[in-house]
């Protein structure tokens, strides 16, 4: 089903990531994880939906939507990084994207940390994230985004990493195995991953060499 909603809010977290606060559908509900198809009520987008996940909680009286605006691509989220308070987006029902396979080792590259804000967020709100762990990687400071918030979740347990800037106190360089094995240790835990391009499925081949099996490594469906 497709439901027409009202952007009620335009917030930019970075220089280009945007999170939209949005009308809820009368008896829309998901589960943190979930994604829908977005596209904007233009009739020039009518192919054009592209999957987001919801980084709001379905407690919660309005949708939450965290997006990475990408200009030379002059696709949907240039289209929606132009849209203000007032406009409408049109949203598909929510679909599974990660599964909540509780407390885990998180880690994320760029926006690719948007599946879990809801997913940590849920895990608080049940009393169920200690243990947890997430590891951000961002091209340099001023990329991180929540910064205040996954501190209050996770405390000591949020780790940042910054691939282009080496900066203090924050860890430098990529996510490789033996920044795994050095900063993770204990790999019979779930896994949750998701990052640009080939981020996911080279944590993962780490991750297997590490000793964790194929049905704890979460990787979006």
């Amino acid at each position: 089903m497709e439901h027409k909603i009202e952007i009620k809010q335009k917030n930019w977290l970075t220089h280009n990531v945007m999170q939209f606060t949005l009308e809820k559908p009368e008896g829309f509900s998901f589960t943190a994880g979930q994604a829908v198809e977005v596209t904007l009520d233009d009739p020039e987008f009518k192919d054009k939906a592209a999957p987001f996940t919801l980084t709001s909680l379905n407690m919660d009286e309005d949708l939450e939507l965290t997006i990475k605006c990408y200009p030379k691509h002059e696709g949907i989220t240039l289209a929606l990084s132009k849209l203000e308070k007032g406009d409408h987006l049109l949203i598909s029902d929510a679909w599974d994207s990660f599964k909540n396979n509780g407390p885990g080792v998180f880690i994320a590259g760029g926006t690719g940390v948007t599946p879990f804000i809801a997913l940590l967020r849920q895990m608080e709100v049940d009393g169920t994230v200690d243990g947890s762990r997430l590891i951000f990687s961002n091209k340099t400071e001023d990329d991180i985004f929540l910064d205040e918030e996954f501190k209050r979740i996770l405390g000591n347990n949020f780790i940042k990493l910054l691939t282009q800037q080496n900066k203090k106190p924050h860890y430098y360089g990529r996510i490789d195995k033996a920044f795994l094995k050095n900063i993770v240790g204990e790999f019979d835990q779930p896994f949750y991953l998701c990052g640009p391009e080939n981020f996911a499925a080279d944590i993962k081949g780490y991750l297997k060499e590490l000793g964790a099996g194929d049905d704890l490594v979460n990787i979006s469906l």
